[in-house]
Parts: C-alpha cells; structure tokens; sequence
C-alpha cells in the first residue's frame, strides 16, 4: 500500500544573498519571518504553520540551474480565491518592481508566474471554483491567456 500524503509542508529555497531574499519574501510577499538558523536560514510562515518555506544562502557565487536540467520548476502560493485578490498583487508587485509577471487562466485557478531575486520560479494564485475540478479533473491541465 502507498504512502498517503495529507498535505505539502513546507518548501526549502536556495538563495545567493540571504538578506535580500528575506526582504522580497518579507517585505514583498508579506510572510512572516519566524526564525532563523546559523545566519544560513530563514523560516517564513504564511499564518497557519510553523513554517510554509524556508530560504538556504549558498552564496554568492553560487550557479543558477541551466533551463532544461532537473529541478523545482516553481512553488505556488495562494493569495485568496478572488480575481480582485489577483489583480492587487500584480499591482503591489509592479510597485515593487518585480518583472516579468507572466499571467496564466488554468479555469481551476488563476495564476501570477514570476522569479525570485535567485531566479526561483513561483507562482501567486487564487482559486476559482472546486466544482470545476471536482466534475471535470483533467481542467487542472488548462493553460489560457489571463487579463487582469
């Protein structure tokens, strides 16, 4: 018999410049420093957890993963479950800077794509309604253009 997972834990990012990507998770993405391990780690939670992700300095000479080698392609966050939820992190982001934002419709949720200072891939989201995945499963594989 398999393994049941109930839930993702938490996710653990490597970064160059520790304090710098501590401000864009804090500052930025507006999650809550909660500790912090041997100046190399920070822990974030998002309200609910202990911790939602975690950042790791490697330092600054450190190489980015080439575009086709194996590896995180990108963490999602939700940010809510409405549209306007969606529209006012792209203009908080904007404000901050942060580019390019790629915005996909996936009719399951919609999406917000952009990097990380280190070029780390994450997705902003809100959901949209179960039902729509709850009657037809392989809408999950949805992949339109979004205007905000």
């Amino acid at each position: 018999m398999a393994i049941k997972i109930q839930t993702v834990g938490h996710v653990v990012l490597k970064v160059r410049d520790l304090e710098r990507s501590l401000r864009f998770y804090r500052d930025v993405l507006g999650l809550r420093e909660v500790g912090r391990f041997a100046d190399r780690m920070v822990f974030f939670s998002a309200g609910e957890n202990h911790h939602d992700l975690a950042i790791l300095t490697v330092g600054e000479g450190a190489p980015s993963p080439a575009r086709d080698a194996v590896g995180l392609y990108h963490v999602a966050l939700k940010i809510g479950d409405r549209i306007e939820d969606l529209r006012a992190a792209k203009a908080h982001l904007e404000t901050h800077g942060v580019g390019p934002l790629h915005l996909s419709n996936h009719r399951v949720s919609q999406s917000i794509y952009l990097n990380d200072p280190d070029g780390n891939g994450l997705e902003l989201f809100v959901d949209a309604d179960p039902a729509i995945w709850r009657e037809d499963p392989a809408a999950v594989a949805t992949v339109e253009p979004l205007e905000l």
